[in-house]
């Protein structure tokens, strides 16, 4: 049988009709069927992997309920069809309780049921892949040895912290300067977690505001206040089963700690509206960039709440701290950004890499990687100089990088940066990009146009 092909198995005895069920599913070229006659021969068959199989209710050897729970017991996730002369209901109750996916009376339609159904299986099995195919993807990307680059002590250490967070379900919060990498360790640490195939919800504390963080972390039923059309289901129940990652903890309002410590506590929330628990199975996982130590003494934290979210925590050291890492950072971002781009591999000067030891980086690893970019973009040459390297004051380009843009919304973005640098001198600002006076042009003109 193919890997490829969409694998049916049809079990039954009756030989004029096993026939018209095979002949009925092959009239679509994507399906392999295997046809049996009993429901052993099914079962030690299995090993094929079928995608779906269509049961006849009555065989020789087994009934069509033995061998449903067989089969669910050797492939739990099969989809079973199953197809009978009768229509009995309580028959039809007690098999779907035992996992068919449906029930199918011999009947003059049959064919054209049949094939709907498959297809139907077929159709959410390629989802499913698709759905598999992406999180393997996704814990790719966020495998923390490849994805987080470092090899000082610090950044070690941080390494060792994570292992220990995968192996079990304690909270961590995560500790840091802004621009640190927080999320990224978050994600790393749920994707790297048996909770992988599971959500991870992030949650930006700060950007919602205060009279709404309740119904955004617990949801809320239909008509629980003005404006609630709809029952809407919170960030808590959307993370069950996965990662809850609360994002700058430190901002959330004192008024909701307390909600939140219960909800902690219990493992349950109760949506806005209703008297009604309901139980969560998320990991916490929280990040801020205030000292919580500090905050408590304010009496702006809740102190239980602080020693609830504890748990491990993880402190990100600033970029400047990290020595050598800054040039295996830089290199990284640069070699992505060239790939990206689509552009020719780049590399910098002994210059550059003196400059990029020498900055503070007060905004960590996400400043330098806007440097970085803004160089690569700049560069007229394979080798990037340290004159390409902007940072603070002797920036043109201050926050150019700061949104997701197209390659020609970059370019012309620094087109008008360097307009403005030289009071709209448009030959100056060819000569320094190294274009032509047609490019800058064309390109406003084509501003204009869209």
């Amino acid at each position: 049988m193919s890997d490829k092909a969409f694998k049916i198995f049809v079990v039954e005895d009756d030989d004029w009709y096993n026939r018209l069920l095979v002949h009925t599913l092959r009239l679509d070229p994507e399906f392999e069927v295997v046809n049996f006659f009993n429901g052993k021969d099914c079962i030690d068959n299995l090993h094929l992997k079928p995608d779906v199989i269509t049961l006849d209710y009555r065989l020789p050897d087994m009934t069509g309920l033995d061998i449903l729970k067989a089969i669910r017991d050797i492939q739990p996730d099969l989809q079973v069809i199953m197809i009978s002369e009768q229509g009995d209901i309580d028959t039809v109750v007690d098999l779907l309780k035992h996992g068919a996916y449906d029930y199918i009376v011999k009947s003059e339609d049959i064919k054209e049921r049949l094939l709907n159904t498959v297809r139907n299986l077929q159709k959410g099995a390629g989802l499913k892949k698709e759905i598999r195919t992406l999180r393997k993807e996704v814990q790719k990307k966020y495998d923390f040895a490849k994805t987080i680059v470092g090899e000082s002590p610090v950044i070690k250490n941080v390494f060792d912290l994570m292992n220990k967070a995968i192996k079990t379900n304690i909270t961590v919060t995560i500790t840091g300067e802004t621009g640190t990498g927080k999320e990224l360790v978050a994600k790393a640490i749920h994707y790297n977690s048996k909770r992988k195939d599971k959500q991870f919800v992030p949650v930006n504390v700060a950007a919602i505001p205060a009279d709404l963080i309740e119904s955004e972390l617990f949801g809320h039923e239909k008509g629980s206040f003005t404006g609630a059309s709809y029952r809407r289901i919170g960030k808590f129940e959307e993370a069950d089963g996965g990662t809850l990652f609360l994002d700058e903890i430190g901002e959330m309002d004192p008024s909701f700690q307390v909600k939140l410590l219960r909800a902690i506590q219990e493992k349950e929330i109760v949506r806005i509206g209703s008297n009604k628990p309901v139980k969560i199975d998320a990991r916490i996982i929280v990040a801020t960039n205030r000292n919580l130590q500090e905050e408590v003494k304010k009496g702006q934290f809740r102190k239980d709440l602080y020693y609830r979210l504890l748990g491990l925590p993880i402190e990100l050291p600033p970029l400047r701290e990290r020595g050598k890492d800054i040039l295996l950072l830089a290199n990284t971002f640069l070699n992505g950004f060239c790939e990206e781009n689509e552009i020719g591999l780049k590399s910098f000067s002994e210059s550059a890499l003196k400059k990029l030891l020498s900055y503070e980086y007060p905004g960590n690893v996400r400043e330098l990687k806007s440097v970085v970019d803004l160089a690569a973009a700049l560069s007229n040459s394979e080798l990037i100089e340290s004159a390409d390297l902007l940072f603070g004051s002797d920036d043109p380009l201050p926050e150019v990088l700061n949104e997701d843009l197209t390659m020609r919304e970059y370019n012309l973005r620094i087109i008008k940066a360097f307009m403005k640098k030289y009071n709209k001198n448009m030959q100056v600002v060819a000569e320094k990009l190294d274009i032509s006076v047609s490019t800058i042009y064309r390109m406003f003109k084509e501003e204009k146009e869209n």
